[in-house]
């Protein structure tokens, strides 16, 4: 039987389980900051602990530490995109990106997914499985520790669809905004959804205020469900309301996310029918380069058909910005270092 994720428990939880073990109320503050403020990736590392507690711990519970299995450092920005070995073999990508106004790590929710997206390469060999809130955490933790500095803004954009791990994603983001952990705001978080509106109006009712970004990329129901097979199931007309609903609750203004694809959805009439449908809205729309993969025929727009469609929005009034690529060098599509890697180990 898998031990728990100690990562993922909550401070309450966390402090049951102490007690439980027969060890005094103060230990859990201890624990826990050891776990998420001081970010350990082992029990040994708790050095204020008795021995005999850290031997209790190891033995009671599973502490999730991600083995970096490659790492790729751009050349031109400094960007760095990991992969990261979870403890049963599978693995997930990591990205480090600086700013001048901070450092921010784009995090994976899965191993995988099953959104089918036809542009992404993280959907390319279906969902495996869930990550815990602890694998989510360790992203971030690790990544801090190995580049030595704070992270300040956390886009869960990475491989997987986040409101598709909704119970421990919720988990995930309690935990990373805690006071007596790294106690991130929830406004430096962004979580990028393809749109399934249930779960975006429960998230609207959990008092964490994130940037709820939506993977759009087309104007129209026809062409987002060539681009991406959620789009069957759920239409325009009710994921659109799901992102009014959660701005009517958070106050936080939803963006959306179009991936430009050369000669897909890249016209200025699309763009003019994009505008209106967001007409009226408080938003924000992100331009996105599609980064090609081998495995798709698509192609990234063209530089004077990117600017176009800006052009085009912002002349109807829609707040629009392209994309700064990152780490341009070493990219490929989001999955690509993975699928790389499992195809060298099959």
């Amino acid at each position: 039987m898998r031990r728990a994720d100690i990562r993922s428990l909550s401070f309450e939880e966390l402090s049951g389980e102490l007690a439980l073990m027969g060890e005094k109320p103060f230990r859990a503050g201890q624990v826990f900051s050891w776990l998420h403020e001081k970010q350990a990736a082992d029990f040994s590392e708790m050095t204020d602990l008795p021995k005999s507690l850290r031997e209790a711990l190891s033995c009671r519970f599973e502490l999730a530490a991600l083995k970096p299995v490659d790492v790729l450092v751009s050349k031109l920005d400094g960007t760095r995109k990991y992969l990261f070995g979870l403890s049963d073999g599978n693995v997930i990508e990591s990205v480090w990106m600086e700013y001048r106004h901070g450092n921010s790590v784009c995090i994976s929710t899965q191993a995988g997914c099953r959104m089918g997206c036809r542009f992404c390469a993280s959907t390319l060999g279906g969902l495996v499985r869930n990550l815990t809130p602890g694998e989510m955490l360790e992203q971030v933790y690790r990544m801090g520790r190995l580049t030595g500095k704070r992270v300040s803004n956390v886009v869960l954009m990475g491989s997987g669809e986040p409101l598709d791990n909704y119970d421990n994603l919720i988990r995930f983001l309690r935990l990373i905004t805690d006071p007596r952990g790294l106690s991130l705001s929830a406004r430096s978080i962004t979580l990028s959804t393809c749109g399934l509106p249930g779960e975006i109006r429960r998230l609207a009712g959990e008092g964490i205020p994130v940037t709820l970004a939506l993977s759009l990329h087309a104007p129209n129901d026809e062409k987002r469900r060539e681009l991406m097979p959620v789009a069957r199931k759920y239409s325009l007309k009710e994921v659109l309301p799901a992102c009014d609903f959660y701005f009517e609750k958070t106050g936080r203004r939803v963006s959306f996310e179009y991936s430009l694809v050369g000669g897909v959805n890249d016209t200025r009439a699309e763009a003019k029918a994009l505008a209106a449908l967001l007409s009226g809205r408080n938003c924000h729309v992100n331009l996105i380069p599609v980064n090609p993969v081998r495995e798709r025929k698509y192609v990234r727009s063209g530089r004077r058909a990117i600017q176009d469609f800006k052009n085009v929005l912002e002349k109807y009034e829609i707040n629009a910005t392209i994309r700064r690529e990152m780490g341009r060098d070493i990219d490929g599509a989001c999955g690509q270092l993975r699928r790389s890697y499992q195809e060298a180990h099959p």
